[in-house]
């Protein structure tokens, strides 16, 4: 770890370091699958899920810019390379081959809701080592995801 003043014991920081760049993978994993979505989606829908798909990979971009900032704010080294979030991530691979709006949504919403549900222990076990501050990082994230499944959701779901 590189050295900092910052008054959270060595110990804490280096388990919350790993928490944040377990999550740091994921939300990479998360941008690229929604580039992946943005570019490849087709069908009736696709100006309105194209777009979607961008506002998602931009509130994945803060997502990861805010996690890896942390990361290096306690001293860590935040790994953002393709070869880190390959090796780390923990969201299921995203399909290559589809290209119908709804299958990208069934997709990226799986994943969304993947990563929600990992964002959501983080708040927990940042809170529990005792670092308030990254545990309201991933508060801030948490809602954002939840705001963007409910956003994509809805397109697969039946008004009744």
């Amino acid at each position: 770890m590189h050295p900092t003043k910052n008054d959270l014991p060595q110990k804490t920081r280096a388990k919350v370091i790993a928490v944040l760049s377990d999550r740091l993978a994921d939300a990479t994993d998360l941008m690229l699958q929604g580039k992946q979505a943005h570019w490849n989606v087709k069908g009736p829908n696709f100006i309105a899920l194209h777009e979607l798909f961008d506002k998602v990979v931009e509130s994945a971009e803060e997502w990861v810019d805010l996690t890896a900032e942390r990361i290096v704010q306690l001293g860590g080294q935040a790994e953002g390379t393709v070869q880190a979030t390959a090796a780390r991530t923990t969201l299921a691979p995203y399909p290559l081959s589809i290209v119908s709006g709804a299958d990208h949504v069934e997709a990226l919403s799986s994943s969304l809701a993947a990563y929600g549900k990992k964002v959501r222990s983080a708040i927990e076990k940042t809170d529990k080592l005792g670092d308030k501050d990254s545990s309201d990082i991933f508060t801030e994230i948490s809602r954002d995801v939840d705001k963007y499944l409910w956003f994509v959701e809805a397109h697969n779901q039946r008004a009744e």
